[in-house]
């Protein structure tokens, strides 16, 4: 079964899928409970723009809604879905061109998630494993990834995949409160 799950870039034909899984009240941002729906609203007034902007290489000023309400710029990024005949979570890597810097309100280059009924399978593995090439063509010489200090399961994916621990850190404001870990993974 493992072997069944690939990375399919977001289209109409893959959209009832998610739309379940947001209806279900999944969500592919992990630290914002309200971000699922706030999805739905969009897809609602424009589904082919929504879906368009899951992969901006380049988004000129576009802007983003942190957890808190506040706005800040829209780094480039390419968005993935799981599949395995149907809908089985996200998976994204941003970045800023010309450096592996990130600021402080993105808190790392990859996010993933995956939809309940479909954890441990081993999707999240295989897919940040998916991910990790179009990382690298991106021109990330490694990418960093953060889970919550006590996310066990995130964190057996990102060692998984060559993982290695950087640091821990308090959540910025934006996020809430909490320890994280951020992982280094290389891809040279």
């Amino acid at each position: 079964m493992l072997g069944d799950l690939t990375l399919v870039r977001p289209t109409r034909d893959h959209l009832t899928g998610f739309v379940a899984a947001l209806e279900a009240g999944w969500s592919p941002n992990t630290l914002d409970p309200d971000y699922g729906r706030r999805i739905l609203g969009l897809l609602g007034d424009d589904a082919d723009a929504y879906l368009d902007g899951l992969t901006d290489r380049d988004p000129q000023g576009a802007m983003i809604d942190l957890p808190d309400g506040s706005r800040v710029p829209r780094l480039p990024q390419t968005t993935r879905w799981m599949w395995d005949e149907e809908f089985c979570g996200s998976i994204s890597v941003r970045w800023q061109r010309g450096t592996t810097d990130l600021p402080p309100t993105c808190l790392g280059h990859i996010g993933y998630s995956v939809v309940p009924w479909k954890r441990r399978r081993g999707y999240a593995t295989r897919a940040l494993a998916l991910m990790l090439p179009i990382a690298r063509d991106e021109g990330l010489p490694f990418v960093a990834i953060t889970t919550d200090a006590d996310h066990t399961a995130s964190q057996k994916v990102i060692l998984a995949n060559g993982g290695r621990l950087s640091r821990e850190f308090e959540k910025p404001d934006a996020f809430g409160s909490g320890l994280m870990t951020e992982y280094l993974i290389d891809l040279t």
